[in-house]
């Protein structure tokens, strides 16, 4: 839209306050900050549930890959001849076996549930989610035999662990004496303590090599399951499924959307209603700038006729009046922008500052999964949110653009 000099002055003087329009000026910079208050909203809560998915995705499947193959019971017998199908599979960037089994934790009398993973020593020396944050100690110090264990921060902070204590891992299933069954109680030095982020695996997570597990789980040469991680991980159902068809009666796969569908299936739900709901922030800061865009025309009615008279088109003031709702929409999109990344920029501190003013825990990993506030800004939501914005506030500009092209002149100036 392509505006001509006395266009964009009359443009610029109606976006100022002039003379008695200080009401007028009010309602439009309300509107400005309404508009912002809405595009910033919607950055940060989209910023904040794309970073959630993504850092729940990231550490669950750093953890676990992208699918696990699972003998029944929790024992694949046959696991070398699975394992070397798994890793002849197109698509398999990765497989290796794992032993998995939930267990308890004594130290000091006191008890705790604890998820004992048996892993290769290659693979726990090379996973990178547990490397990210070592809390203390080392994980090269878990070798076979040696008795050495890596457990999650919140395990050891509720139990008082620290590396170099003994940590008694209690399985029920023992062996059969002619007194019953007897559980077994060994007991591992804590090597390593790691934080993996997400607060379910960090306090019961308990990582020891494989033929540890299978000493204590007293599984001979078995183990639980393979885990497999793939090229593409939202393309792992399609890849392994030649695989499935091989393994059908001896193991079963499960990827890692059937293992967390519930809460991915809930996070993309509320991330539509959040979108949804937010949206109407925008919608409403838009009426804003209609009412306030019909008061200037109404406040300036005698100025549009004098400018009708003089020979100012309709087209011509259709485009004044757009441009000053549009600029309105603009300037409030690019401070909510603005504000929005300031926002994301220092999330944490704020989230910190604001439970060190009200006293209460805003970010409970107990109940948010994380430890820590996480955020993604997404280039496209970003610009979507936008243009939607920027669309809004355009519409809002139609009525009060027309209405003022359709001034009668002779109706306004008649008693002049």
């Amino acid at each position: 839209m392509i505006l001509s000099r006395y266009e964009r002055m009359i443009a610029k003087r109606y976006l100022l306050p002039g003379k008695g329009e200080g009401f007028i000026f009010l309602v439009a910079g309300i509107s400005l900050v309404a508009v912002m208050l809405g595009v910033a909203a919607l950055i940060i809560v989209m910023s904040v549930m794309n970073g959630f998915r993504a850092e729940l995705f990231d550490k669950i499947v750093g953890l676990n890959g992208h699918a696990v193959v699972q003998g029944y019971g929790g024992r694949l017998p046959d696991w070398q001849s699975i394992l070397k199908e798994t890793k002849a599979t197109s698509g398999v960037t990765k497989a290796t076996p794992m032993i998995e089994q939930a267990l308890g934790g004594i130290f000091q009398g006191r008890f705790e549930p604890a998820l004992v993973r048996g892993m290769t020593v290659a693979d726990i020396r090379d996973n990178k989610t547990m490397k990210a944050k070592i809390i203390a100690g080392n994980l090269n110090a878990l070798t076979p035999g040696a008795g050495k264990i890596a457990i999650g921060s919140r395990l050891a902070e509720n139990m008082g662990l620290q590396v170099g204590d003994t940590l008694t891992v209690y399985n029920p299933a023992g062996r059969a004496t002619p007194f019953g069954t007897v559980p077994r109680e060994v007991g591992y030095q804590v090597a390593c303590i790691f934080e993996v982020g997400i607060y379910d695996y960090d306090k019961a997570l308990v990582v020891m090599p494989i033929q540890d597990a299978q000493t204590l789980l007293l599984l001979g040469d078995m183990v639980s399951m393979i885990e497999v991680e793939t090229v593409n991980a939202d393309k792992v159902g399609q890849i392994l499924e030649p695989l499935a068809a091989k393994v059908a009666g001896r193991a079963v796969i499960t990827d890692w959307r059937q293992m967390n569908s519930s809460l991915f299936e809930a996070l993309a739900v509320e991330r539509v209603a959040m979108f949804v709901v937010l949206s109407i922030i925008v919608l409403v800061a838009v009426f804003n700038i209609l009412s306030s865009l019909i008061m200037l025309v109404r406040a300036k009615t005698r100025d549009i006729a004098i400018l009708r008279t003089m020979g100012a088109s309709r087209s011509g003031l259709v485009k004044i009046f757009m441009t000053v709702g549009v600029t309105i929409g603009a300037l409030g999109t690019g401070a909510g922008i603005v504000l929005g990344f300031a926002f994301l920029a220092f999330r944490q501190s704020i989230v910190d500052a604001i439970q060190f003013v009200t006293g209460q825990n805003l970010w409970d990993p107990s109940v948010r999964f994380l430890s820590e506030l996480p955020a993604k800004a997404d280039p496209v939501e970003i610009t979507v949110i936008c243009v939607m914005a920027l669309l809004f506030s355009f519409l809002a500009t139609l009525y009060p653009a027309f209405k003022a092209a359709n001034t009668d002149p002779v109706q306004v100036l008649r008693y002049e």
